[in-house]
């Protein structure tokens, strides 16, 4: 088991990443139940094959489990889902000092953060997460929020969790469309920040989808450190550290918002795409060689991710793509900074960049190849 912890300014938590990890919750999440039963939120697929699990294992700890399911997929991030899911914990009796569960991927874990941000003000809550993207991406760090009309994300909070549990054992139970989503995850990290990490991705990719436990477990770890980094230094993306991490999201938001935030394009895959288009981005602009930009696309394609937005045949435009933009929280003073590279393993934070030039950009990486 690696255990990373994330420093921030008067307090800690870890991450620890791992087999078997959900089979000892009991053991692990003992310092943080004061009572005789917990509130589990999950995500119903998750429940489905791992309820029984931290079933047995809370109950071997004296704890009855209180589960709350809710629907897989980003329509359950909404007001009327909150709604409900704070009601149903007032009426479990949750106090300030209580620890929620939030069991599933980055729905149920954005969702559950938020509930738990909002509520009494504030009460605790610990992270299960069993996607791949979640592992590595969104439940660390604290930020939670849910969608709205508007847009991705758009209301939350920053809300930290007081443990991760991130056990490698539920991704034998991820649809590889799932896995191959959340790999995009760990290849954003080598690209905006570790050109030795994305070499080394791009010789185990293969190994690490088919979850080879060593593999695994260094990609996943490797990841988390590199957040955990991040996160220390700019826990509330106030300094334009931690804005790095939305490396390809800008691109990425508005073809999730262009395909309805649906199944059509999940959110790993978007990013994916995303990270490909702010690449060729970056050259178009003389900021990255064009052959660091093929090999990126090159590694995207050797993970079974989406690298081309032609290929999707998008009912619209680059203008219809750069106006779902103007609704991305990181808009500051009607101006959208952009995260492009310099070279694979150097991300940067551009502020001059026109949404002009990115859909007349977006305009011609539809009609392309």
């Amino acid at each position: 088991m690696a255990v990373i912890p994330v420093e921030l300014a008067g307090r800690r938590y870890e991450v620890r990443v791992g087999p078997g990890l959900l089979a000892d919750l009991g053991a692990h999440a003992k310092p943080f139940l004061r009572k005789s039963h917990a509130c589990i939120v999950a995500d119903r697929n998750a429940r489905k094959h791992w309820g029984e699990t931290v079933a047995r294992s809370l109950q071997a700890e004296g704890i009855e489990p209180r589960w709350y399911d809710v629907a897989p997929g980003e329509a359950s991030k909404s007001w009327e889902s909150l709604a409900h899911l704070t009601d149903w914990l007032l009426g479990q009796g949750v106090e300030r000092g209580d620890h929620v569960f939030a069991l599933g991927g980055g729905v149920v874990g954005d969702l559950t953060g938020f509930a738990c941000a909002i509520l009494k003000r504030g009460c605790g809550f610990v992270q299960l997460p069993t996607t791949l993207l979640a592992q590595v991406d969104s439940s660390v760090g604290g930020k939670t929020a849910i969608n709205t009309a508007a847009g991705k994300n758009l209301i939350g909070a920053f809300h930290q969790p007081s443990l991760v549990l991130a056990d490698l054992d539920t991704l034998a139970t991820l649809p590889e469309r799932e896995l191959r989503a959340g790999f995009a995850e760990v290849l954003k990290y080598g690209v905006l920040g570790d050109r030795d990490f994305f070499a080394w991705l791009e010789a185990h990719a293969q190994a690490v989808l088919a979850l080879d436990p060593a593999d695994l477990e260094r990609a996943v770890a490797t990841s988390v450190a590199a957040k955990a980094r991040i996160v220390a230094e700019d826990e509330r993306e106030t300094s334009g550290a931690r804005a790095m991490l939305n490396l390809g999201h800008t691109f990425g938001h508005a073809l999730e918002a262009e395909t309805g935030f649906s199944n059509r394009l999940l959110h790993g895959e978007a990013v994916a795409l995303g990270m490909v288009l702010a690449a060729r981005y970056s050259a178009r602009r003389g900021d990255i060689s064009l052959t660091d930009a093929e090999r990126l696309t090159r590694a995207v394609d050797a993970a079974g991710l989406p690298s081309e937005i032609a290929a999707m045949q998008l009912p619209c435009d680059g203008r219809a793509l750069a106006d779902h933009m103007l609704h991305d929280k990181k808009m500051d003073a009607g101006t959208l900074p952009f995260i492009l590279l310099r070279s694979i393993g150097a991300a940067c934070l551009a502020r001059d960049v026109a949404l002009d030039d990115v859909a007349a950009f977006l305009d011609e990486q539809l009609q392309a190849h």
